[in-house]
């Protein structure tokens, strides 16, 4: 297999899905406890959708919160020990379904928001994702997404797109084998929006107020 690839990000999720499982239920990720999760709830919530689809929904923490406040959630990940956990929780509707397979057939129906949370890692994967977007979404819906900061996240690397070793740096022993990811600057974030039909509305850098460095970018774009 090769060492970047989008199979090889989807193999490196399935040995860690139980140490990610127990990361969260342990709260043992500063950043999303502090800024990041209410971050993209706060992103979300102004929008004041009825119905959310969360791509790469994971362990389905994010669809739980949004149900809280009264919000019809769909998530989907190609984890299929994630999502047995997440259906477990009773709360929201969960599908096994990798990101190539996403489609308006695959789904069947349209939402006011689209939500990618930390979950687009790969290249030609995430391409499929934009290109699908539009027609989930209803007229005027958002699609919005939190990733690592780019200009954060880049290190000592030049400053352009390209595939980078992944790491487990912070994590528990538990952890093995970490994923590869595709490093995008903050224009090819952007073009990949604006290629694929929508208007960029919003940028968001969330500050972690303890420490004052960025901590994420969130971009939302609406459907023209």
């Amino acid at each position: 297999m090769k060492p970047f690839s989008d199979q090889k990000i989807i193999d490196s999720w399935r040995k860690n899905a139980f140490p990610w499982i127990t990361a969260l239920e342990n709260e043992e990720i500063a950043s999303r406890v502090n800024v990041t999760n209410q971050a993209i709830i706060n992103a979300v919530l102004i929008e004041s959708p009825k119905k959310v689809l969360d791509i790469g929904c994971g362990e389905g923490w994010l669809i739980r919160r949004l149900q809280d406040h009264g919000i019809v959630g769909i998530g989907i990940d190609i984890v299929p020990e994630l999502i047995e956990y997440a259906r477990r929780k009773e709360k929201g509707q969960f599908l096994i379904l990798a990101y190539e397979d996403l489609s308006f057939a695959s789904i069947g129906q349209t939402f006011e928001v689209i939500v990618c949370n930390f979950s687009l890692l790969g290249k030609e994967s995430v391409e499929h994702i934009f290109q699908q977007a539009y027609q989930l979404l209803d007229e005027g819906g958002a699609f919005i997404i939190q990733t690592v900061h780019p200009e954060v996240a880049n290190g000592m690397n030049e400053y352009k797109d390209g595939w980078r070793t992944g790491s487990w740096a912070g994590f528990s022993k538990e952890f093995v084998d970490p994923a590869p990811w595709y490093f995008r600057t903050i224009d090819s974030w952007k073009r990949l929006f604006l290629d694929n039909g929508f208007l960029i509305s919003k940028i968001i850098e969330p500050f972690n107020p303890r420490t004052n460095d960025r901590t994420s970018l969130i971009l939302k774009a609406i459907k023209k």
